[in-house]
């Protein structure tokens, strides 16, 4: 059985999609899309391992008083690029009620939680693309024998790629301008 697409959907506008595009979708569009080299990119339901792992960081991250924890928000990395990280820590004074799309440049660190259906994009395609917009650190999060396990990066400003600086399995414990230091365990998260 297939699913038909939206009239709005397919084929698209002539060209591709535009970041600014996606602020005026039609109210029966999906509430998670992202922007990838002009292809906007429907996320799937998410499972209870993603929720979890969401759940956890967003509680644990404790960062400065000038930056701020934020979900469900895009990244406008370009004309045709505009990402949803799962977490986002953002510079405070770049929230405010009308802020729909952060710019790279009051991003501290974006993090992802790699699924099946991300794996590629999550592991290739998105680091590149935050790396090159010159977001300072990347976190991505896997799932091994049901428990996370975070690779950390920090950006390479000469080489504008990113430098892996840790394989954190059980205890994340990094420094991305302020010391982090996370007990890695999901039971936390479901209670």
């Amino acid at each position: 059985m297939t699913a038909a697409f939206p009239e709005w959907f397919y084929p698209g506008p002539p060209g591709g999609w535009t970041a600014d595009m996606l602020d005026h979708l039609p109210p029966d569009a999906p509430k998670h899309v992202e922007l990838i080299d002009g292809s906007l990119i429907l996320m799937p339901p998410q499972t209870a391992f993603h929720m979890w792992v969401l759940r956890l960081l967003e509680r644990r991250l404790t960062p400065p008083e000038h930056l701020a924890v934020a979900r469900e928000m895009t990244v406008t990395l370009g004309l045709r690029q505009r990402p949803e990280p799962d977490i986002l820590l953002v510079e405070r004074s770049a929230v405010h009620d009308s802020v729909i799309s952060f710019k790279p440049e009051d991003v501290h660190l974006v993090i992802e939680v790699v699924s099946d259906e991300s794996r590629e994009r999550d592991r290739t395609t998105k680091p590149i693309k935050y790396s090159n917009a010159g977001i300072k650190h990347f976190w991505r999060v896997e799932k091994e024998d049901a428990k996370p396990v975070v690779y950390t990066f920090e950006l390479d400003p000469a080489a504008r790629a990113y430098a892996p600086t840790g394989i954190h399995r059980k205890r994340l414990q990094a420094d991305i301008g302020f010391p982090v230091d996370i007990d890695l365990d999901l039971d936390q998260s479901i209670s």
